[in-house]
């Protein structure tokens, strides 16, 4: 008897679009802009508004951030959880030596430099914005060497957020009275719909501190350490460009050396780094009862032994992460002075460990991978 062959019938399976959504939105962003060639819906999908904050809003409960590292001659990104490699970002620029703001913000980054226009970039997309240059980059530009006579110090733009809005914005908040300006100080922010910076009035009622502290963005504002008397952290509110004095620093005044402070953002709360004598002290800015709260203290005495700094500078906090089997949380951090080294520090050990090094990584900023652009 002829043996019978049974044939399956193969029947294709419908998702419907809504369900293709909610497993898309949870893909890393490098497999998304592979599937924009896949159907005309898909890339619509991939292209909106919606879908791309949702994409990001996934990222951002991961925990999982990556590192850009900007030199003068390229852009390297660091992939969380393989640190021990590098891989290259196209550089919308030639070999100019340009610096970035510390703060991420949905996945951009603002790079910038004191007599070029500025970028603000997409790292994961490869997309890019010019920045035309502010009035503080003409002047230092019309002046030539006579600016650097008049002993301004360096300040550094930020780059930050309209949490109501989403409308971002570049920001370049400097002293005025050695460049000749009335006011304390002077206020330009970018608006990306007219292309052009405008100043702000009033601006802030008291001088900053230039150099290393540089500005760093925290839930809808911008902060900078003043140079008063006694140094007091002040906010810029980016949806009402207002500016207030929001709390004392963590430290006596004559603790106020320029390279032992800094400002960070960890986990979504504002922090101050500072190097004493023995050890380095990370503070936490409780925002209800407005005090700051010890987060870690780092001895940098093993850290001394271990990689020859801090140097001059205080360390750097780039990231708090989570070491997902034993749920332990760890610190990223680099030394400015130094350059070459990522390193993990464990709080309850007090041990560290290399998490990347090279001859050098530049200037490491962390940031979700996202689709978003402006």
């Amino acid at each position: 008897m002829a043996r019978k062959t049974k044939l399956r019938r193969i029947e294709s399976v419908s998702v419907p679009h809504h369900v293709v959504e909610l497993i898309m939105e949870r893909l890393p962003v490098k497999s998304l802009l592979s599937f924009k060639a896949v159907s005309k819906q898909w890339k619509s999908t991939i292209e909106s508004g919606f879908f791309q904050e949702r994409q990001l809003k996934h990222r951002q409960q991961s925990g999982d951030q990556d590192v850009l590292m900007v030199s003068s001659t390229s852009l390297r990104t660091l992939v969380f959880g393989s640190l021990s490699s590098s891989s290259s970002v196209k550089i919308p620029w030639g070999n100019e030596d340009y610096l970035v703001c510390q703060s991420s913000v949905d996945g951009l980054l603002c790079l910038y430099d004191t007599d070029q226009p500025g970028f603000v970039v997409n790292p994961t997309t490869g997309w890019y914005r010019p920045l035309p240059l502010s009035r503080l980059q003409q002047l230092i530009i019309g002046l030539g060497d006579g600016y650097y006579k008049l002993e301004h110090a360096n300040f550094d733009p930020g780059f930050g957020k309209d949490e109501f809005t989403g409308t971002h914005k570049p920001v370049w908040l400097y002293n005025s009275f050695e460049i000749g300006l009335e006011n304390a100080t002077t206020c330009e922010v970018f608006d990306f719909q007219t292309n052009s910076w405008r100043y702000v009035t009033p601006s802030a009622p008291c001088r900053i501190l230039g150099g290393l502290p540089t500005p760093v963005f925290v839930d809808g504002s911008l902060h900078w350490f003043t140079e008063c008397e006694e140094t007091k952290v002040l906010s810029f509110d980016l949806r009402t460009e207002t500016f207030k004095v929001i709390s004392k620093a963590p430290f006596a005044s004559n603790e106020r050396r320029q390279l032992n402070i800094l400002l960070c953002n960890l986990n979504n709360r504002l922090c101050v780094s500072q190097k004493k004598k023995f050890d380095q002290v990370i503070w936490s800015f409780n925002s209800f009862n407005k005090t700051w709260d010890k987060l870690w203290s780092i001895d940098i005495n093993r850290t001394r032994l271990s990689f020859g700094f801090p140097s001059l500078c205080a360390l750097s906090p780039l990231a708090i992460f989570v070491e997902k089997e034993k749920k332990k949380k760890k610190l990223l951090f680099y030394d400015q002075g130094d350059n070459q080294t990522l390193v993990i520090h464990d709080p309850e050990t007090q041990s560290h460990d290399v998490a990347f090094s090279d001859k050098s990584i530049g200037y490491p900023v962390c940031y979700f991978p996202s689709l978003i652009s402006i």
